[in-house]
């Protein structure tokens, strides 16, 4: 079976097969329990379901993507609980952001909102047209934004949708209207994430952690609520709006670093976090955690995750969180 095989967009071909279901158990048209019979009522389909959770969605819902801030005084974050997906990424000096895709829910209020790099524009160009939230952009990152097929839903192109949070303090109080930004999006694609039941294998794992130059994550197996949480820096990770961002599935990605020319106002270098191509990556899921391979043949490519034989590495249906680990060297 292809890889294609388990993907939610095969969720019309599931529909299909229980609407012919009647002629492979024999079913002559007006016989009793037969879709034809007098009274019958037809098959319930199958709800569609999210390309980024595997759960029932609307999908004719826009997609939009945020760039979050994650130092300390951006903590706790509004809106990361109703993420569906979200991105883990090193920046420049060491430190992580995060990149949250917002679908089947939209929160009132996201953020801090902090700017984009070039990792986002990568990164984001296999999801078709989806609204793209950030504070703005080196001007090196420009004639990238005008070429990506993400529509530019910024601070500087629109304004009225942002506020500042009067008690903290800049950069890291920039914050989106999510319901005014999300409608500029189009609805989601698949971005090649299979959902499925736990694989065979596999070894448990309670607690692991990442660790960039000067941050770290962390990802503790919460077995009660059954998903993973998180720690930023040593200290649990927390919503403004209250809970634990969490996730049933969190994929370590381990991606090449390439150096750019943009640089912070410390002089630090923009890293370019390389999400096109293959690598290794570790899929944490139901407690366990299982070896296998992510590819990516091209930007516009969906991305694949596999174990060592070929075959689908599949993810828990769920929110997921994927983190971008350098690879050594």
């Amino acid at each position: 079976m292809s890889h294609g095989a388990t993907r939610c967009r095969t969720a019309a071909i599931a529909v299909l097969a229980v609407l012919l279901a009647g002629c492979t158990t024999g079913s002559l048209p007006g016989a009793p329990g037969s879709p034809s019979a007098p009274g019958s009522s037809s098959p319930t389909p199958s709800p569609p379901v999210s390309p980024f959770t595997g759960l029932p969605t609307d999908l004719a819902a826009p997609v939009l993507v945020v760039k979050i801030d994650n130092v300390g005084q951006a903590r706790p974050q509004t809106g990361l609980t109703a993420a569906d997906l979200v991105y883990v990424e090193p920046v420049e000096g060491g430190i992580s952001r995060l990149a949250a895709v917002f679908q089947s829910q939209v929160p009132p209020v996201v953020g801090p909102v902090r700017s984009v790099r070039r990792t986002d524009v990568q990164l984001l160009a296999n999801f078709g047209r989806p609204a793209f939230a950030f504070s703005g952009e080196a001007p090196e990152l420009r004639p990238l934004l005008d070429r990506s097929p993400a529509v530019d839903v910024s601070a500087p192109a629109r304004p009225g949708a942002y506020f500042r949070e009067g008690a903290r303090p800049r950069p890291h109080n920039l914050y989106g209207d999510a319901a005014r930004l999300a409608p500029a999006g189009a609805p989601p694609v698949d971005i090649g994430f299979e959902f499925g039941p736990t694989p065979a294998g596999g070894r448990p794992v309670e607690a692991t952690s990442v660790s960039y130059r000067s941050a770290r994550i962390g990802i503790e197996w919460a077995q009660a609520q059954h998903r993973w949480v998180f720690a930023m820096d040593g200290a649990p990770l927390r919503a403004a709006e209250g809970g634990r961002p969490g996730a049933a599935t969190v994929v370590l990605q381990r991606v090449r670093l390439k150096p750019t020319a943009i640089r912070d106002a410390t002089g630090a270098v923009s890293p370019f976090a390389v999400t096109v191509g293959h690598g290794e990556a570790v899929v944490l899921r139901d407690g366990r955690s299982f070896q296998g391979q992510w590819s990516r043949p091209a930007p516009p490519a969906p991305t694949t995750f596999s174990r060592s034989d070929g075959t689908p590495l599949p993810l828990a249906p769920g929110k997921v969180w994927v983190i971008l680990v350098p690879a050594p060297g």
